[in-house]
């Protein structure tokens, strides 16, 4: 029965581990930049008067539009999928971005999210329509917001307000953004994704501690 039980761990062991690393061969990369700098949130107010900004944070950045109550399933699905798992990380934050008038269903919404996690990490701004157009097109995304100044597509921004995402290389398709409608790409690929960036400045704090303590 041992000898059973040593040459299934010794079988099963490596086949999980391959599976494993197999998964996400971003695990093991940086993520890509796929446009250097997008423009600033200035302009733009929040619901308690405080200063949101992309510099400096790791940001899902998306855009909810005037039906905001038509987007309520993509932004739990968000919540579920990537924000719960990942809240804890300290410069982490979910930016939502909407046209004036919207403060009410923001509220609503908030208040909804916040029976399943802690939403402390999300941001609602509010902007005009020409201001949300034009900050959205510094993304240069093949994308657009629709009538509502909407988007089931979220971007990931990092601390320095570049758009990280996949560049198409190693055959695969590339990635601007994130459907939120699918419960499937935000699972596999934007949570894959996510790990990535959240690893690739967890390794830059821990080398930057390291370099501290040995000088």
């Amino acid at each position: 029965m041992k000898k059973f039980l040593v040459l299934g761990v010794l079988f099963v062991l490596p086949l999980v581990a391959y599976l494993f690393f197999a998964s996400g061969v971003h695990n093991f990369a940086k993520l890509p930049v796929l446009h250097d700098q997008v423009g600033n949130l200035d302009g733009f107010e929040s619901l308690d008067g405080t200063l949101i900004q992309l510099k400096d944070r790791i940001t899902v950045l998306g855009f909810l539009g005037r039906n905001i109550e038509n987007k309520e399933g993509y932004a739990f699905n968000l919540n579920q999928k990537i924000y719960k798992k990942n809240h804890g990380f300290k410069d982490f934050q979910f930016v939502m971005i909407l046209p004036f008038g919207s403060e009410k269903a923001a509220k609503n919404l908030m208040q909804e999210l916040g029976v399943i996690a802690d939403i402390e990490g999300w941001k609602f701004l509010f902007g005009t329509p020409e201001q949300i157009q034009r900050f959205y097109a510094t993304l240069q995304s093949p994308y657009v917001l629709d009538d509502n100044l909407g988007s089931s597509f979220v971007y990931i921004i990092d601390k320095d307000t570049n758009l990280r995402g996949r560049d198409g290389s190693d055959d695969e398709q590339k990635v601007y953004g994130y459907d939120t409608s699918s419960v499937a790409d935000l699972a596999n690929v934007m949570n894959d994704d996510v790990k990535v960036i959240l690893a690739e400045y967890r390794l830059a704090l821990k080398k930057y501690k390291a370099d501290r303590t040995s000088n």
